[in-house]
């Protein structure tokens, strides 16, 4: 492999949420296999990531219709974070939480899979979470800040106020995802 796969403006597209960035990755391959980049400093840097990454952490979701989320951190560890399907795949969503934010309440969903090789880089104040559309799903997630059990919040991902179209019949998730809170109607968002 003589070139490697780098990341320019090219490799990022906007969404409808300002911050929110849908990151195309390139692979490179040869006899021996594959080499393809998660992430990049300068190239993130150039996209808005604008913290230093300090917590990586891997996830397997077994079962295909499982969702996981919402889940966000409130200020001052309010996180953006690099997600990445790195087998099988997922419908990925991102809400925007951020009060004063002319897509306040919006959501994006996006297919990410090992096979389209997309990331996407989730700003601070949106809740994440995503459906399995296939079994044994893994993700990568790099995190702008660590864990922190007394900053963590979460909507739920049923929200008749988000209105999420999941793809597939939800077949399973977490009994603590299930008791998220669903938003009320003086819900003025996280203040960044």
């Amino acid at each position: 492999m003589t070139d490697e796969p780098q990341f320019s403006p090219r490799h990022f597209r906007s969404s409808e949420i300002p911050g929110l960035m849908v990151v195309q990755r390139t692979r490179l391959d040869d006899s021996r296999g594959f080499l393809s980049r998660l992430y990049a400093a300068d190239g993130f840097r150039a996209a808005g990531l604008g913290k230093p990454l300090v917590q990586i952490n891997h996830t397997l979701t077994r079962r295909i219709g499982t969702v996981r989320g919402m889940h966000f951190q409130r200020p001052p560890l309010a996180e953006s974070k690099i997600v990445s399907c790195i087998r099988g795949e997922i419908f990925d969503v991102t809400v925007d939480l951020r009060r004063g934010s002319p897509t306040f309440l919006h959501w994006h969903g996006e297919v990410l899979s090992a096979g389209n090789l997309r990331s996407v880089l989730v700003p601070e104040g949106c809740a994440h979470g995503f459906q399995a559309l296939s079994e044994d799903c893994e993700l990568i997630y790099f995190h702008t800040a660590p864990y922190d059990p007394s900053s963590e919040g979460a909507v739920n991902a049923l929200d008749p106020l988000l209105a999420i179209t999941w793809p597939l019949e939800i077949a399973e998730r977490s009994d603590r995802d299930a008791a998220h809170p669903m938003l009320t109607a003086d819900f003025e968002g996280i203040r960044l």
